[in-house]
């Protein structure tokens, strides 16, 4: 089938429909180019959903969970989607909205031309046509003209009254417009056979080329339709591959969630290693000591004297502090996020769990700087070896920076080390509450001890010369002056070495034996094994002589068959107080 064949007359026709061909190929691609948009906005939008759904900083701790640990894994799958987005959106840019822009400039082009031509062609046939006409009208004319004359000769020759002359020019005039007529009508036949000869080669030749030209135009305009169709659905298949894998890691994802484990992890994470309190004790009054009761009478009565210490005093009271708040009373730093550098805060199991990872932090850090350490060493041996190659003396500075900074490492880790082996054994007192309590006079150092009495250590310039920093404790109840109130009846230890503080002093020091503030139970068994610190076993009870000031103990006495009475401090985490009022 061919148009120049079947549709020979049907020029107009064929260019309007290669026109709306065209416009459809345009269309088209004007279709692509909006979902190109539409791929390109939906691809940032979806990149953006995960941008602002990734997890903050604070929330990093959440990642040991498995759902969120399967939520993040699917906003990883979904910024993979969005990526694919991106892919169909620049491979139908590059190659479909391309190859279509430029087939749809080329058939405008040709169809152009054709066109072009099939005008050019039918110009000169049309202009044939108009010399047909025209030869055939003077033909006509001259035929005409000949008849007339031709009958007027005939008249004359007929006529007697004419002259000889006369007819002879009627004869002279006949035979000019036969011959005209004659001439005319060869020009007829003449243009009539060159009209022909053109017709049918318009017709069958010149005309059907430029229509065959235009059906190949929109058979390659339809040719590529289709072929760019198909190539979008290609540029599509070749993404869903991968946007399949996609799905299944979001499948993945959440078939990774288990609830049992993240409920160990929850478990895992907030266990403290305490066990729950027991039952509270009745107490039965009729069956008190009567000392007690007498003790607690006196308490309650003289509980406006009470100092902030819980302490008793008969002079006046004055707030311990002073120069020595200036070492701090505690000892532990606190790390970034307000928690102390030993993590004594936290719970047993938690600290533990802190320790440990902090340990792994160190060692990955020690194992780093011992890499990069090694690989100065081995830039300043080449160096050395070859001085062409670099100073070695410009590396000597990072090197030595190198090794203090190795070396801070592992103090830190044999610090932290020490922190964890102490937070797993039996839960004892991190420092001796009563070693804190030391006081500077006349050159010496004073401890009390849990009976009262008072050791004198001389101390050398040479061997402490931190002596002040001795004051200073992390568990430890107070800075260490005016500690006179620990010491018990009888021991014999007075006032006089105190008053020699002078102007120092913070309160006032007494030899009186302090009464009870109210009693306390034990939650958990106690191990005493640092200095001022006494045990004590699950359930008992003792009477508080003096309350936790923020350093952790307390400081508590019990009834003792050998000599009386017990005293010393013992973890304020450890008992349950009950204040008299």
């Amino acid at each position: 089938m061919s148009w120049g064949i079947e549709l020979w007359d049907q020029n107009e026709n064929l260019a309007i429909h290669t026109n709306r061909g065209i416009d459809a190929l345009d269309k088209f691609a004007n279709f692509l180019r909006d979902r190109v948009a539409i791929e390109t906005e939906y691809a940032g939008k979806l990149r953006r959903l995960v941008k602002n759904y990734q997890p903050k900083k604070k929330e990093e701790e959440d990642n040991e969970f498995t759902s969120v640990q399967a939520f993040r894994n699917l906003l990883k799958e979904v910024g993979d989607l969005a990526g694919q987005r991106e892919v169909v959106s620049e491979s139908l840019q590059l190659q479909i909205i391309a190859g279509v822009t430029l087939l749809s400039k080329t058939l405008r082009e040709d169809r152009k031309k054709c066109l072009s031509d099939g005008a050019t062609l039918q110009q000169n046939l049309t202009t044939q046509l108009s010399s047909l006409d025209r030869a055939k009208r003077n033909y006509e004319k001259a035929y005409r003209d000949s008849e007339k004359a031709v009958d007027s000769y005939k008249r004359a020759d007929m006529d007697l009254n004419l002259s000889r002359a006369e007819v002879e020019r009627y004869k002279n005039v006949m035979t000019a417009k036969i011959q005209q007529s004659d001439d005319a009508k060869n020009e007829y036949a003449n243009q009539l056979q060159k009209t022909n000869n053109l017709q049918q080669q318009h017709f069958s030749i010149l005309l059907p080329a430029v229509l065959s030209r235009l059906q190949e135009l929109d058979e390659k305009r339809t040719r590529g339709f289709r072929e760019f169709i198909v190539g979008a659905a290609d540029v599509e298949s070749s993404v869903a591959p991968i946007i399949a894998r996609c799905m299944e890691g979001i499948v993945k994802a959440g078939e990774s969630i288990n609830e049992k484990e993240d409920t160990f992890k929850v478990i895992e994470r907030y266990q403290s290693g305490f066990t729950p309190p027991r039952d509270i004790p009745f107490e039965d009054l009729s069956k008190c000591d009567p000392d007690s009761v007498q003790d607690s009478h006196y308490s309650n009565s003289t509980s406006n004297h009470l100092t902030i210490r819980g302490t008793m005093s008969a002079n006046k009271l004055k707030k311990r502090v002073g120069i020595f708040n200036i070492f701090g009373s505690n000892k532990n730093s606190l790390t970034a996020d307000g928690q102390k550098e030993d993590f004594s805060d936290l719970p047993p199991n938690q600290r533990r769990k802190k320790l440990q990872a902090k340990i792994a932090e160190l060692t990955q850090n020690i194992a780093q700087e011992t890499k990069a350490r090694d690989g100065l060493m081995k830039m300043k041996i080449v160096y050395e070896a070859n001085s062409s190659l670099g100073n070695p003396m410009t590396v000597e500075g990072q090197l030595n920076e190198s090794e203090h900074k190795l070396e801070k490492l592992k103090v830190d880790l044999k610090k932290y080390q020490g922190f964890l082996e102490k937070a797993s054994q039996v839960p004892t007192a991190t420092s001796s509450p009563q070693a804190t309590r030391n006081q500077l006079q006349n050159g010496h150092r004073t401890s009390r001890h849990s009976n009262g009495s008072a050791d004198d250590h001389h101390d050398d310039g040479d061997d402490q010369p931190d002596d002040a920093g001795s004051l200073s404790s992390s568990a430890s109840p107070e800075s260490g002056l005016g500690t006179s109130h620990t010491s018990l009846p009888g021991s014999g230890q007075g006032s006089a070495n105190e008053n020699a503080i002078g102007e120092d002093t913070y309160y006032e020091t007494e030899v009186e034996t302090l009464n009870p503030v109210g009693k306390c139970r034990a939650l958990y068994p106690f191990e005493a094994s640092s200095e001022g610190s006494i045990p004590m076993s699950e359930g008992e009870e003792l009477q508080v002589i003096e309350i936790d000031q923020g350093d952790g103990w307390t400081r508590v006495r019990r009834e003792n068959n050998s000599n009386g009475w017990d005293e010393g401090f013992v973890p304020t985490s450890y008992i349950e107080c009950t204040l008299y009022a």
